[in-house]
């Protein structure tokens, strides 16, 4: 199946304006949370999540709340994410990627 990507970008960019950190009322994408995220023509989303510091008590929820957001996006077929700039980034992309097994 092809997508067109910037189609799927902007429906992911949409719904991860709804994902909201609750510390600051801020979206995650006016936050700048989400960095170099690219679409494939085959609906892979790939982006890297940068918490807002490296010991953001709330970086698993949102990571997880993001990801939630850009499974919803029709014609998203995977995703990538990179955890970065976390002290707990290694065991949070493990967490990650096992929810992609379920």
């Amino acid at each position: 199946m092809s997508v067109d990507p910037k189609i799927v970008e902007q429906e992911v960019i949409h719904q991860l304006q709804e994902v909201i950190d609750p510390e600051t009322g801020v979206d995650v994408v006016r936050m700048r949370l989400v960095e170099d995220l690219t679409v494939d023509e085959s609906g892979t989303v790939r982006y890297r999540f940068r918490p807002s510091s490296p010991l953001c008590p709330l970086a698993v929820t949102l990571a997880l709340q993001i990801k939630e957001a850009v499974a919803r996006v029709e014609g998203v077929s995977g995703q990538e994410v990179e955890v970065v700039g976390y002290v707990g980034a290694r065991a949070l992309n493990t967490l990650l990627k096992e929810g992609e097994e379920d």
